[in-house]
């Protein structure tokens, strides 16, 4: 639904608080005909989607319409979105529990005391707030233990005491686990926390006993199973709607979204692009999620957070962002480098990631909970990269199993710097500086030679100094994540360009063929811009068989260069058409057509 004003509208980027979002003049993309949906899902609902994804202005706004001190401002927030005209009966019915964990600072040893402190102001302020509704004593009644489960039942009681029903929601429940899990020293003690009688599970302990006198309703969201899956036998009241198709597009935006919010800005600021200009900007770097095989042939989303991002440079200095990436959600994804520990194949050849990032793709069985000492399992580790947004479905697999593929342009990035991590830390590393002069000097002048000698030595120097066997995954995905790893191209697959998501029990063909798409819009100087076609042959192979490789990716050059993506995108710059042929460790042929 678009919104209709006559003013310019704010851009909610970063916001989540849903009543200054509607009160101070921001733009919103109205969600709110999820909202019946909801109320006829399971009371209790559970729900995982990525990092920065609009979960939390999602929960505030529910926050908001079930807030029983809300209803006079119901026709101010809700009216003219899509839930003004069909409310439902249970609006404004709620006492209403917020809780952020995010804001929940410190480490596991005093974890119980941070907990404390954080539930024992937001449960003040909802006695204070509520005061009126609620028993005199509360206050008084609170102050009696510094305990957070203990104060949360007397909460509960409260409420029951005065038929009062809470809805409880719970923002960033899994904070504590991700935390404490990106710290290898405290892994073992995390089981402490989320088993027996610690602080944290006594507290979800206390949640699932307040079901049973005044919380009716729960809405619990976070970025991964694993917490949820720890805390099981204590807490198993929750029903998992992360996959399903009903709920796939709560949260972030479709591309009518986009184009609908690109429209209306339109008309209050100067543009320099035309919306399908944008579009075709944004969509490679920001879109392509689905997290449900039932919605496989339903637009896929958008992440809201970039879109905003995009959208506030944009608006702010009438040019395209320097960087596409914003930095929050860069810090984020750093948070996340402890996959690099749990990716333990690495040693052996068999790299989760490696592989990924050398194929595109990844097949696999989505699990919906698992304990956190078996996230190095394939299928578990595979699902983890899908909750927290590094991949997404993309097609039915066979048994039931889904292929799951990197989704954008944002992602490819966290990708290609987790496997340069885990290169890194296995001996495998290049000098940072030289490399990015040496890709400077192929954007702009043309000599590309030099670039792929360095890769070359890099490989070969690690060679000599670890005895260990040297496959296909090493050679492709260090190339592919020091060449595909710059601001002055979009790497654009034969994936990405000559297949939509579809329904697949094969694997789809490998992720060699790239188009270094030059970033003119950024970087208008640029002057040359690459196809490559990557070929790999044991380190036994004949002269013969690398021949044989180099007629075939000379082939698929051809082909590749024909493609509708690199002819409508390669402007001014002078296109260059190489072959690298890889024998084991050896660059065996470097050579343009």
């Amino acid at each position: 639904m678009e919104q209709s004003t006559t003013r310019p509208l704010r851009i909610p980027y970063g916001k989540q608080n849903w009543e200054e979002v509607r009160l101070n003049g921001y733009y919103y993309v109205d969600k709110t005909r999820f909202i019946p949906e909801i109320e006829q899902s399971n009371d209790y609902f559970f729900f995982i989607r990525p990092r920065r994804f609009g979960k939390s202005l999602l929960l505030n706004m529910l926050m908001q319409y079930y807030d029983v001190k809300k209803r006079d401002l119901f026709d101010r927030l809700f009216g003219d979105l899509w839930i003004g005209s069909h409310p439902t009966e249970e609006r404004n019915r709620y006492l209403v529990l917020g809780l952020n964990f995010s804001a929940i600072t410190g480490g596991l040893e005093d974890y119980q005391l941070r907990l404390n402190e954080y539930c024992n102001e937001q449960f003040k302020r909802f006695a204070e707030y509520y005061a009126d509704l609620l028993p005199a004593s509360a206050l008084a009644d609170l102050r009696e233990t510094h305990d957070a489960a203990l104060q949360l039942k007397t909460l509960t009681n409260l409420c029951y005491s005065v038929g009062r029903k809470m809805y409880l929601f719970i923002d960033e429940y899994d904070h504590f686990t991700n935390t404490i899990l990106a710290d290898a020293g405290t892994e073992r003690s995390y089981k402490t926390e989320t088993h027996g009688t610690s602080a944290y599970r006594r507290f979800f302990n206390m949640v699932k006993d307040g079901t049973g006198t005044c919380i009716s309703r729960l809405f619990v969201t976070g970025v991964s199973p694993v917490t949820m899956d720890d805390l099981t036998s204590g807490f198993n009241i929750a029903t998992n709607y992360t996959t399903d198709s009903t709920f796939n597009a709560m949260v972030g935006f479709s591309e009518q979204e986009v184009r609908q919010m690109l429209d209306c800005f339109r008309r209050h600021h100067p543009f320099r692009h035309t919306t399908d200009e944008l579009i075709d900007i944004m969509k490679p770097w920001y879109d392509n999620y689905c997290f449900s095989d039932e919605c496989l042939d339903e637009p896929p989303m958008y992440n809201s957070d970039m879109v905003l991002y995009f959208l506030s440079c944009y608006l702010k200095k009438g040019q395209l962002p320097k960087q596409m990436l914003d930095q929050n959600i860069r810090t984020d994804y750093n948070k996340l480098r402890m996959l690099i520990r749990k990716d333990r194949g690495f040693e052996h050849n068999a790299s989760i990631i490696q592989h990924i990032v050398e194929t595109g793709q990844i097949n696999a069985r989505l699990v919906d909970s698992f304990p956190s000492e078996d996230i190095p399992k394939q299928d578990n580790f595979v699902s983890l990269l899908y909750y927290f947004g590094l991949l997404t479905i993309a097609g039915r697999y066979r048994g039931g199993s889904v292929t799951l593929r990197i989704p954008n342009q944002v992602v490819r990035e966290q990708m290609y710097g987790y496997l340069m991590q885990t290169y890194r830390e296995n001996d495998l590393s290049a000098d940072e500086q030289l490399r990015k002069r040496l890709m400077d000097d192929m954007a702009y002048d043309g000599e590309w030679h030099p670039y792929f000698e360095f890769i070359a030595q890099a490989i070969g120097r690690y060679s000599s100094n670890r005895d260990k066997a040297k496959g296909e995954a090493y050679v492709h995905g260090f190339t592919l994540s020091l060449t595909c790893l710059t601001d002055l191209y979009l790497p654009v697959s034969e994936l990405d360009t000559g297949a939509k998501r579809h329904y697949s029990d094969a694997p789809a063909g490998g992720y060699a063929d790239i188009y270094l798409q030059p970033m003119l819009d950024t970087y208008p100087d640029i002057a040359h811009s690459y196809v490559l076609e990557l070929k790999y042959v044991p380190g036994t192979a004949s002269d013969a068989e690398v021949e044989q490789a180099r007629q075939q990716a000379r082939g698929q050059l051809l082909r590749y260069e024909q493609a509708v993506a690199v002819q409508r995108t390669l402007g001014h710059t002078a296109l260059h058409r190489l072959v690298l042929v890889w024998r084991g460790v050896e660059l065996a042929v470097a050579e343009e057509l």
